[in-house]
Formats: C-alpha cells, sequence, structure tokens
C-alpha cells in the first residue's frame, strides 16, 4: 500500500495484520481522488476518515492538501497503526485519531467537515444507517461530499434526505458511492 499523489506520493504505508481489515486499494484511493480533485465545489479542509483502518484514505487527503483530517476506529491496533503511518509520513501535526467506535463521534464531535470517508466492513450492513445518520448531522455542510466504499454487490440509496449520489463507480468488488449534501 503506498500513497498515489500528493506531497508523499510514493511512500508506503505499513498494512494492518488482521484479516478483518480490508485496506482500499491503490487504484481505488486513486479513482477517489481524482473524482474528488475533479468535484469543483468540493473542498479540502476539514476531513474525517470513518472506520479508518491504516489510514490510507485520509493520510492520501493530506498528501493531496488538506489541511486537517481527523481519524475513526474503533480497534485499538488500527489506532496504533494510523499513529505510526501518519509519523512516517510526517503529517501527525495535521491530524486527530479517535479510537472509539463510529457512532459516538455522532455526539462527541461539533465541527462540521467538507469531506467524510466511509469505509467499513464490507459485512458491515450499518452504512445506510450511517448514511442516514450523516445526513441529518452537524457534521456535514451544504456541499459536503461523502465517499462511501462498499460491496459491489450492496447498493446503496440515490439519496439519504440532502445527501445525494453524484458518482457511483466500481473496480472489482469494491464500489464507491459519492453523495453530496444540497440545499
Amino acid at each position: 500500500m503506498r500513497i498515489t499523489g500528493g506531497e508523499a506520493k510514493g511512500n508506503r504505508l505499513k498494512g494492518p495484520e488482521a484479516s478483518s481489515v480490508r485496506p482500499t486499494t491503490d487504484l481505488a484511493r486513486k479513482a477517489i481522488f481524482s473524482i474528488l480533485e475533479n468535484t469543483h465545489s468540493c473542498a479540502w479542509k476539514q476531513m474525517l476518515d470513518l472506520y479508518a483502518g491504516s489510514g490510507a484514505l485520509g493520510i492520501e487527503a493530506l498528501s493531496r492538501g488538506a489541511e486537517w483530517v481527523d481519524f475513526v476506529d474503533q480497534k485499538p491496533q488500527c489506532c496504533r497503526l494510523i499513529k505510526h503511518n501518519l509519523e512516517k509520513t510526517g503529517f501527525q501535526e495535521s491530524s486527530y485519531v479517535y479510537c472509539c467506535n463510529v457512532k459516538k463521534i455522532f455526539t462527541s464531535l461539533s465541527k462540521s467537515y467538507d469531506i467524510v470517508f466511509l469505509d467499513p466492513p464490507y459485512i458491515d450492513k450499518f452504512l445506510p444507517e450511517l448514511l442516514a445518520l450523516l445526513a441529518n448531522s452537524n457534521l456535514i455542510v451544504t456541499n459536503s461530499v461523502v465517499v462511501a466504499c462498499h460491496a459491489a454487490r450492496f447498493s446503496l440509496y440515490p439519496a439519504y434526505n440532502e445527501l445525494s449520489r453524484i458518482k457511483e463507480r466500481t473496480y472489482g468488488d469494491t464500489a464507491i458511492s459519492i453523495y453530496q449534501k444540497e440545499d
């Protein structure tokens, strides 16, 4: 696993040892950031990486110019891995790692984000509920973008309240659904 673009391009990240953690492939990450870079109303200041795993999505964002990324994962070994990868790439001063259940973030964070990454385990059926919670939360505002990675065999709705899907792509068994919050 390596950073595919930006300031830290080419840096290798340490991957998870647990087989229950499935990192987003380099190809899928590259595609995600290509789409985001072509979404003109998409800001790159505050980002949230939920189910962060190794931190690859958030670290890729920092490498490509994000000002700040909050990482969330409930597994202590993943939190240690994210911190290791942040130190290795030099982005520890532009981030914070929350080691807790993703649902807890909805009650503990009070700021809003420009981009939110959701990359839960494919066996987790909570993603539609999480998108609905996110759509109704203060974590996103008008023009915020949500990137949801999920199993290609598992469809998501085209909209969750004001959160509407603007793109969907499939790479092998990974589907990427990109939503944007509308007025």
